[in-house]
């Protein structure tokens, strides 16, 4: 690509509205996705399910896909006025521009989080899975029973069989 094919591209998305990138404070995204979606801002914030252990249980949690950070559809002109909402600590820049992303891109992200959602969650006899957080995190086997909160693994290359928590275990 040119520069002056560059410089055109540059122009034409400060015209027409694109998929940005802001910063957000830690674990604010949420609240940041909604204060932007009340003010009438298109947000994007990609969230899956992932295993978080506490002291007495481990639960699937909604995290997001890329901490801190959230995808906008708006102007470029618009965008600076986004830094002033509580939560938002910066617009991410490429190249001393604000960083775009195209929607191809943002279309691939939905995408594949359609077709992951839940997947880690069906599990079968005879599934291979793989513990995810634990003692015996990393470590895979083939389910032979499954129980209400727990399923029993086969560790081949241990030859044994445990018990593991049933949200503790996803497939391989």
């Amino acid at each position: 690509m040119s520069k002056a094919e560059i410089q055109k591209d540059k122009e034409s998305v400060e015209q027409c509205q694109a998929w940005y990138v802001v910063y957000t404070a830690p674990r604010a995204e949420k609240q940041v996705q909604q204060r932007l979606t009340e003010q009438g801002v298109e947000v994007f914030l990609p969230i899956h399910l992932s295993p978080r252990k506490w002291s007495d249980r481990v639960k699937m949690v909604e995290m997001p896909l890329f901490p801190s950070y959230l995808f906008v559809f708006t102007h470029q002109s618009a965008l600076y006025e986004l830094v002033r909402v509580p939560g938002v600590a910066r617009i991410v820049y490429f190249e001393q521009q604000p960083a775009v992303v195209r929607s191809q891109e943002i279309k691939a992200i939905r995408q594949f989080l359609e077709y992951a959602n839940g997947k880690a969650c069906r599990i079968e006899l005879d599934d291979e899975v793989q513990v995810a957080i634990g003692p015996m995190k990393d470590a895979g086997g083939k389910v032979i029973k499954i129980g209400k909160k727990y399923v029993v693994l086969l560790l081949d290359k241990l030859g044994l069989q445990v018990q593991v928590a049933l949200d503790a275990v996803v497939k391989k």
